[in-house]
């Protein structure tokens, strides 16, 4: 019986590191925007309003972390 050993080694290199680490903070801010404005947005609107969108306004910061984060 043969055996094979393939290992792959990674060479990351450091810029490549802190290109990965520039891009999740970009992700990170432009989602904590996006979850910002919708707050503002919808606390922009009237009680009524936000009853025809069937959105008490305890709701507004669980529907902007689903909006911006997915959670």
């Amino acid at each position: 019986m043969a055996y094979v050993n393939s290992s792959r080694s990674l060479n990351i290199s450091v810029a490549d590191r802190l290109g990965n680490i520039a891009k999740s903070v970009k992700l990170a801010l432009r989602r904590r925007a996006l979850f910002n404005q919708t707050v503002r947005e919808l606390n922009a609107l009237s009680d009524r309003d936000l009853a025809d969108l069937g959105i008490h306004g305890s709701m507004i910061k669980d529907i902007a972390k689903q909006a911006a984060y997915g959670k």
